[in-house]
């Protein structure tokens, strides 16, 4: 292949392209330790982070709930007390 061809196929000049994967490389890889994906142990990695992310999704529901219950102790009570007093006019 001719510099030309290798440059049409890869995208760009070689060393370029090498470079911005490099760089893409990097900043993945940033991203993906902060998920906490390990490349050694890449298949136990995935299995924590959904495990992580399934019991971080009920501990946040656990907190919406508690969250209702306590508006609800207020704004139900309320809610009767005004329905009530609206409906002796």
């Amino acid at each position: 292949m001719s510099d030309n061809q290798v440059a049409r196929w890869m995208g760009g000049s070689p060393i370029w392209v090498l470079v911005r994967l490099a760089l893409l490389s990097v900043v993945v890889g940033v991203i993906l330790s902060a998920l906490g994906l390990d490349p050694l142990n890449i298949l136990q990695s995935i299995e924590r982070l959904i495990r992580n992310l399934f019991n971080f999704s009920f501990e946040a529901i656990e907190r919406l709930w508690r969250y209702f219950l306590l508006g609800a102790v207020i704004v139900i009570p309320l809610w009767l007390i005004m329905r009530v007093a609206r409906s002796g006019q």
